[in-house]
């Protein structure tokens, strides 16, 4: 079932554009009749722009004439934002999120919506994996991650607070980036947890994301329509990186088939000359993670108050019980788990005075054969939790057919420095994955 259609990179495309290779209206009008094509099956958008509404908006600028998805939790002006609810149906917010703003003043333009669970939380909408539609495409950043790796779009626009970027990405066998807390505006998106969430992306390689990260990321020196595509940074891979495989809790949860994956990129780094060591954290950094929910719900008890005053009916199971949860939590506990978080944060960089990556998977293995389940997101905590950056990078193939990843987490703040790491392992991973 998968789409056969060649999927075209962002970098690749904006260059096409930049030098009057490929008409922007062109490109659209394959997105489109791509999502026209592809969309009943796969559902990975809420909403979507007319053909005409799209061409109408073609801008110059590093972006200039390329197709973005936004998760259906980031404001939108032009579309409705739904956060996956059925409270928000029809909620026009007055004006676009700080992201989505900066996307159109480099000439990107909101090809659609895509299908978020409910608040970011649990709850799946209706989008399946484009690999195989029984299987989940995980979330809750279902449908970003979908609209690229169907090839619809080169750039998605995600939200993760423990496993929605990483987590989809591996499931669906595209790069996820989720880059360091703070580092992405996430203003206009509608919150899940304040001290955990992040505004991240989906694109089909690591140049692509750390492009799209380079634009974007708050303090970005790029402008307007007067940047061009090779006047933003190229990614850096002459430095042989040291990478530690990391022992986690989780370990066991593993299919072989994931624990496969990973001694075959460790294999693989290792030929290419870069060296990996076991490591593991002391135990108080998975005593941390523990307490995300103790974060997380006291302030899902905050953000949800109104509408489990005036929507309960609507509101789904998930986010009630998360915020009932958090009603039972004290202040008192809820600023200790704060004050651990922020400690650990900055400890953890002395892991990093060492290494340039933690290895580890993305997921427990394939995607499950469950479209009521988005998949465990474990293995994605700790980079949530501390809020240093982490990606997905395709792994290979399981026996059925479905995208395998593996997972790179970095130092708080040094988001280019994984990004250069997660390349040269992307080298390397290339051979084994087009197999």
């Amino acid at each position: 079932m998968k789409n056969s259609h060649q999927a075209v990179g962002l970098i690749a495309v904006a260059k096409q554009i930049d030098a009057h290779q490929l008409d922007p209206k062109n490109l659209l009008k394959n997105a489109f009749e791509l999502a026209n094509q592809l969309e009943p099956n796969l559902k990975a958008f809420v909403s979507r722009h007319s053909l005409e509404d799209l061409i109408k908006s073609i801008a110059p600028g590093p972006l200039s004439g390329i197709p973005i998805g936004i998760k259906d939790i980031i404001n939108t002006q032009d579309l409705p934002t739904t956060n996956g609810s059925p409270i928000y149906a029809n909620h026009r917010p007055l004006q676009d999120a700080p992201i989505v703003q900066k996307i159109r003043a480099l000439g990107g333009i909101v090809f659609g919506k895509t299908v978020t669970t409910q608040f970011a939380w649990k709850t799946p909408g209706p989008t399946v994996n484009p690999h195989n539609s029984a299987h989940t495409p995980g979330g809750s950043s279902s449908g970003s991650a979908v609209a690229v790796a169907a090839g619809i779009v080169p750039l998605a626009l995600g939200t993760q607070t423990v496993g929605s970027i990483v987590r989809p990405a591996a499931f669906c066998g595209v790069v996820g980036f989720k880059p360091s807390f703070g580092a992405i505006s996430k203003e206009g998106a509608h919150p899940l947890s304040y001290a955990l969430d992040h505004i991240g992306f989906f694109t089909r390689s690591v140049e692509d994301v750390a492009y799209a990260y380079q634009l974007l990321k708050e303090g970005s020196a790029y402008q307007g329509a007067k940047t061009k595509v090779n006047d933003v940074a190229q990614l850096s891979t002459n430095h042989m990186p040291k990478i530690a495989l990391l022992k986690t809790p989780f370990d066991h949860l593993m299919s072989a088939e994931q624990e496969h994956a990973i001694q075959t990129a460790i294999k693989k780094l290792q030929q290419a000359g870069a060296s990996v060591e076991t490591v593991e954290l002391p135990k108080q950094y998975w005593d941390g993670v523990n307490q995300m929910s103790t974060i997380m719900a006291y302030e899902a008890a905050q953000i949800h108050r109104e509408h489990l005053q005036n929507h309960l009916g609507l509101l789904c199971e998930n986010i009630k019980e998360l915020a009932a949860k958090g009603a039972d939590y004290s202040q008192a506990e809820y600023e200790a788990a704060l004050n651990q978080q922020a400690q650990l944060r900055k400890s953890v960089s002395e892991i990093f005075k060492e290494f340039d990556g933690l290895l580890l998977a993305p997921a427990t293995g394939e995607a499950p054969r469950d479209l009521t389940w988005t998949g465990d997101p474990s293995f994605c905590a700790l980079g949530s939790y501390l809020g240093i950056p982490a990606i997905n990078l395709p792994a290979g193939t399981s026996a059925n057919g479905l995208p395998l990843g593996i997972q790179l987490m970095g130092n708080y703040q040094e988001d280019e420095a994984l990004l250069s790491a997660a390349k040269f392992l992307e080298g390397v991973l290339v051979s084994e994955v087009k197999k």
